[in-house]
């Protein structure tokens, strides 16, 4: 893994509207040349939701649609293979609109703790509940991206893959929060320890480039994914607090790259690409860190995915990442 990489200027999250791989991979690639994104397409229904597209590259371990969620099985069964099918087309398309592309592309997974907080074992209760469900699903989940990133270098040998982890229910693991089956009582918080090893292992599956993990939850823990070995940290910038600013100081001098959302992931009026990121220049100088040092320590992106929005904002939304990137690279002071 490469210490203090350097990311492109600008990129997606990961969901977008509508159901059209082709047209999504389009907009992926074509707005950020040197830093696209597979699109993951959750309006196709269940397998193709971030939970379900995830439980799909799962090794040795199946789940299905229940009224509930999604639950382990024994056997990989129609929903598995819908997921997988999805995950094809998606490839294939992306594929098809990077040939001889040399440069970062990045991929999405869900992490092992908003998956174990998301998939009910064969009693109904979440796979929260049993540290070794959450060790045996941290397991199947590292090898599964190990297959599907060494297939994304056979199918686009020119690609730089960075792996983005989304894990938008840490904080609730980490703080007890998340709720039982019955909804009367919430899990135990999650040992930090366990939770920072368990994301190292995953982690420390791609040997060969970058992982970044994605919260648009408050409180995103810098400190602990830091130490994971995490080398950007991908965020919803709207809920940063002045509280944040020591330990996202501390992140950056230490070289992790932050992956700043700040073009809203629903349908709104949009400023202009330079207000967009004036919030990141004002918390650089409060921070005291060198203008200079900026551009290539900042990732601008949409706040989180764009699942929500309508297909005519999720274009513009891309769009105006990219020229908010260009305006903080030109002016960051």
């Amino acid at each position: 893994m490469n210490a203090n990489p350097t990311f492109g200027p600008a990129t997606g999250i990961g969901s977008l509207p509508g159901g059209d791989a082709r047209e999504a991979v389009k907009a992926a690639t074509g707005t950020f040349d040197d830093f696209p994104f597979l699109p993951e397409l959750p309006a196709r229904g269940p397998g193709a939701d971030m939970i379900g597209r995830t439980a799909g590259m799962l090794v040795e371990m199946y789940a299905r649609v229940e009224p509930s969620g999604w639950r382990l099985g024994d056997r990989p069964g129609r929903d598995t293979k819908r997921a997988r099918s999805w995950l094809g087309e998606d490839l294939d398309a992306l594929e098809e609109f990077t040939q001889g592309y040399e440069g970062q592309l990045k991929v999405q997974a869900v992490g092992p703790w908003t998956l174990a907080a998301a998939i009910e074992l064969r009693n109904g209760e979440l796979a929260l509940s049993d540290p070794g469900a959450c060790r045996d699903l941290a397991g199947s989940l590292a090898e599964g991206l190990r297959l599907h990133l060494d297939e994304l270098r056979r199918r686009i040998p020119g690609a730089q893959l960075v792996l983005q982890l989304d894990e938008p229910s840490l904080i609730a693991v980490l703080r007890g929060h998340v709720r039982t089956a019955s909804g009367y009582r919430t899990h135990r918080s999650a040992d930090r320890q366990v939770v920072e090893a368990t994301l190292r292992e995953v982690i420390g599956v791609h040997t060969n480039g970058p992982t970044v993990v994605h919260s648009c939850a408050p409180d995103v823990p810098f400190a602990l994914l830091r130490r994971t070995g995490a080398a950007a940290v991908s965020f919803d910038f709207s809920l940063l607090t002045e509280r944040d600013d020591d330990v996202i100081g501390e992140a950056v001098e230490s070289g992790t790259r932050l992956f700043a959302g700040v073009v809203p992931g629903t349908d709104g009026p949009l400023s202009d690409p330079a207000g967009s990121v004036s919030g990141v220049r004002t918390l650089w100088r409060r921070l005291g860190l060198h203008p200079g040092l900026l551009a290539e320590a900042v990732t601008i992106t949409p706040s989180c995915g764009l699942a929500g929005a309508s297909p005519q904002y999720a274009r513009k939304a891309l769009a105006h990442c990219a020229q908010a990137a260009r305006s903080l690279a030109d002016n960051p002071e």
